[in-house]
């Protein structure tokens, strides 16, 4: 029996608007299924504006621009997570300002941002780890007290909330993916979402290449023309048809990924009780989505032992990130806001569990009972 670590879960409905699209004689960017999919998430996410991009990390370099941050700019980030985070600011020119994160839900620890801010601090990158939100409220003032952007990479974050609030709503800017190991996906994809008006018309022309051919579209002006920054972020109308049937679909797959990551936080409990692991921390007014499921284990020891078994049965289990700040490009791009033994202890025991629409009862039970079998010999070794 092999459990692979992701399967792209497919609604059935993805050929169909393919087809459609087909149809339409409509490949390019910008055609109905963006449209739909725009208004789909608009409307879900209770926001102003979305433009669908090729990818997050598309989505994250449209939010470097929109910010202005350029030479001799910082900004303050995790380092644990993907690069894009902070490679979308370092093409701006600016430099990554790594904080650590919380020991409970590995996200942003908005307890040490104020001290990280220097008179070059332009914008706070948060980054919901999980699908669970960052200390929104908090981040938020102090952002408004400084007079900081807030960008949210909420990569992650598709249908989980912070006190009711959507991910990708909260920030002047955020990002989603749509990559195939995400919720909602589109083989590749993003969006990027304006939050903040002043950014609502230049934001459509950085996604038009730096031209203002959208207006030409809408009658606005009779020619459109090259008119700031911009490049190639808009997704082909054949990713945005996948996509919407996604959208369509993705109150079930949320379900389905829930039902998997309560099955694991339960099968698990009697093993944080004993301290051999950490099961995910969910604080009280985040609502999560199910993105993935992680378990903390004593030491990066523990964790080899039990990764190796598990590979041995046939599961695939990974861990994440190697924390941004030890990386090459990180030493050479970016710099820490003091110490960060939690992002350092969170990389070398955290190890993540087969999580996907699709899974049966009897996948998730063998996952969890190979994960604890690997457990007893770990702890016997």
């Amino acid at each position: 029996m092999r459990i692979p670590f992701n399967v792209p879960f497919v609604h059935g409905r993805e050929v169909e608007y393919i087809r459609e699209a087909i149809a339409n004689r409509h490949f390019a960017g910008n055609g109905p299924f963006t449209a739909k999919c725009h208004s789909w998430l608009q409307n879900r996410m209770q926001v102003e504006k979305v433009l669908l991009t090729h990818s997050c990390t598309a989505a994250l370099e449209m939010a470097a621009i929109l910010s202005g941050v350029g030479p001799g700019d910082e900004v303050i980030m995790p380092s644990f997570t993907f690069v894009s985070t902070a490679n979308a600011f370092v093409l701006r020119g600016a430099t990554p300002v790594f904080v650590d994160i919380r020991e409970d839900t590995c996200n942003l620890d908005e307890a040490l941002v104020e001290n990280a801010i220097t008179p070059r601090t332009k914008a706070i990158v948060v980054v919901h780890y999980a699908g669970v939100a960052c200390s929104m409220d908090s981040i938020l003032e102090i952002a408004r007290r400084h007079g900081l952007l807030v960008i949210e990479d909420a990569a992650q974050g598709i249908l989980s909330s912070y006190r009711g609030r959507p991910l990708g709503s909260l920030g002047h800017l955020a990002a989603l993916s749509f990559h195939e190991t995400k919720n909602v996906i589109a083989g590749e994809g993003g969006a990027l979402i304006v939050n903040d008006a002043r950014w609502a018309l230049r934001s459509e022309i950085v996604w038009e290449k730096g031209t203002n051919r959208t207006q030409f579209f809408q009658g606005i002006v009779d020619k459109y023309t090259w008119v700031d920054i911009g490049s190639s972020f808009m997704p082909s109308e054949i990713n945005a048809a996948f996509l919407f049937a996604q959208l369509e679909a993705a109150n079930t797959i949320t379900e389905q990924r829930l039902r998997v990551w309560q099955t694991y936080h339960e099968a698990f409990a009697p093993w944080e009780c004993k301290g051999a692991v950490r099961r995910p921390i969910v604080p009280s007014d985040c609502s999560h989505n199910g993105h993935l499921y992680y378990l903390l284990f004593a030491d990066l020891a523990h964790r080899t032992a039990v990764q190796s078994f598990l590979r041995r049965a046939g599961i695939d289990a990974v861990f994440h990130y190697v924390p941004l700040h030890s990386s090459p490009a990180g030493l050479t791009f970016g710099r820490t806001a003091g110490s960060l033994p939690v992002t350092e202890r969170t990389a070398a025991r955290l190890l993540r569990l087969p999580v996907w629409a699709g899974m049966t009862v009897g996948d998730v039970d063998f996952v969890a009972a190979t994960v604890s079998q690997g457990l007893v010999e770990a702890y016997a070794g």
